[in-house]
């Protein structure tokens, strides 16, 4: 039964590689040339310390290269690695909550209205994460064998 819970289709594989590419690209973006752009992300509830919000920028840039490395090669730690990924999106969020909130013009969203397409953005994230590794199904499987 675990191996056909693993078992994903092309086009799942494939979606899943891109968004592993994607966030590789934003992992090094993170300590590189988007830094100072991530920087601005980091909410002033957590810290108004430049260094420690640089600390945030970069560890959780390792994280996106680990996670983007982690979906892109697949294979059966896929499922977990898309609930990570699930995780990891929820917990940066309040990012793009204060950048919409406190109108922070960062990666070229300079308007509320674009801000706000991309606090929506963030769920469709979610949904890709789980559906192109497998996990929808799998929590899915968990949870109807709980209830059994």
């Amino acid at each position: 039964m675990e191996k056909k819970l693993n078992k994903t289709s092309t086009i799942q594989n494939i979606l899943r590689i891109l968004l592993g590419a994607f966030m590789l690209y934003a992992g090094i973006g993170h300590l590189t040339f988007l830094r100072t752009e991530f920087q601005a992300q980091v909410p002033t509830w957590i810290t108004t310390d430049t260094v420690f919000i640089d600390f945030v920028v970069l560890a959780s840039g390792v994280i996106e290269i680990i996670l983007g490395i982690l979906m892109i090669v697949g294979g059966k730690s896929k499922i977990k690695t898309g609930i990570a990924l699930t995780i990891f999106y929820i917990l940066i969020f309040p990012g793009n909550i204060n950048q919409f909130v406190n109108q922070i013009d960062s990666f070229g969203l300079n308007t509320d209205r674009q801000r706000l397409i991309r606090l929506i953005f963030q769920p469709i994230l979610i949904i890709w994460a789980l559906w192109s590794t497998g996990a929808f199904k799998y929590l899915i499987s968990k949870k109807n064998n709980s209830t059994k």
